[in-house]
């Protein structure tokens, strides 16, 4: 008999890995936890149903949260990760010695252990001694904060639960005064394969574009995200993703990265024609 997991992306769309183990459930106040053992991806977790991270595909997000950013300004030093229990973001960071100090504010630790336990790859610089880890909701710590960060990265999940407050104009207007004069924000911008991922995108567009004078889409290919196509939003005070990025001083790093590069850094801000003109135009 197999035994396979299948995600619900739409009422018309599911998406299905086989499974060799189910190894841990739990179930914390904020949400229920699942660690598989697929044949394709590897180990995969998942919060309420919904795929979070894979051992095969996990470095596609986590290249494309942090690095898009630090190629932009190699001198950030004081970052907040909202969310990213998982530590695939907080790991990216630890790669750049300039760096100082890393809040990753948490809303439950269940995520934090389990990886620690399931995901020791993903998870290895959790406890940097540079990574100050918060179980905290990231909404109520932001709030009073003035020109503290210099790079805040909302590596949330879907805007259900937990997560829900992290896409309103509150919380964006908390993170703008949160940022230093050189700040930027980055954030999951969900997928725009389907519409009512995508409402949510462009909302979280348009609501950055009242606040910040700079805001760009980017996107990346993740295979286990609903359409297998993700986008981000790049939003800051000062910084152009392009036009200020500093690619030979990046380069000149040595950073060792599985999918993102300069070139692609360039290329992944160029969306195509449906995605352009429905965030330009603000409406699907």
């Amino acid at each position: 008999m197999e035994f396979w997991y299948t995600e619900e992306h739409t009422d018309d769309v599911r998406f299905s890995l086989r499974v060799k183990e189910h190894l841990f459930s739990g179930e914390s106040e904020f949400q229920k936890l699942d660690i598989l053992d697929t044949y394709e991806y590897g180990k995969l977790m998942t919060l309420d149903g919904l795929v979070m991270v894979t051992e095969k595909d996990e470095f596609v997000y986590h290249d494309m949260i942090v690095h898009i950013s630090m190629a932009v300004n190699p001198n950030i030093k004081n970052v907040l990760v909202i969310g990213g229990g998982d530590g695939g973001t907080v790991r990216e960071l630890m790669k750049y010695p300039n760096i100082n100090h890393v809040d990753m504010v948490e809303i439950d630790k269940l995520v934090v252990d389990a990886s620690r336990k399931y995901f020791p790859a993903v998870s290895c610089e959790v406890d940097n001694p540079k990574v100050t880890v918060l179980y905290e909701d990231g909404i109520k710590f932001i709030q009073g904060k003035e020109k503290v960060y210099d790079l805040i990265l909302i590596d949330s999940t879907d805007p259900i639960g937990p997560g829900e407050g992290l896409f309103t104009t509150d919380f964006y207007n908390n993170c703008y005064k949160a940022l230093t004069e050189d700040g930027i924000l980055i954030n999951q911008n969900e997928t725009p394969v389907y519409e009512k991922f995508f409402e949510v995108g462009i909302s979280s567009n348009k609501k950055l574009k009242k606040m910040f004078p700079i805001v760009h889409v980017y996107q990346a290919n993740i295979p286990t995200y609903p359409g297998g196509y993700w986008l981000f939003n790049f939003a800051s005070k000062k910084f152009h993703p392009i036009q200020d990025m500093k690619e030979a001083e990046w380069n000149q790093l040595g950073i060792k990265t599985k999918y993102y590069n300069t070139e692609l850094h360039k290329g992944c801000f160029a969306l195509p024609n449906y995605v352009k003109e429905k965030i330009e135009n603000g409406a699907l």
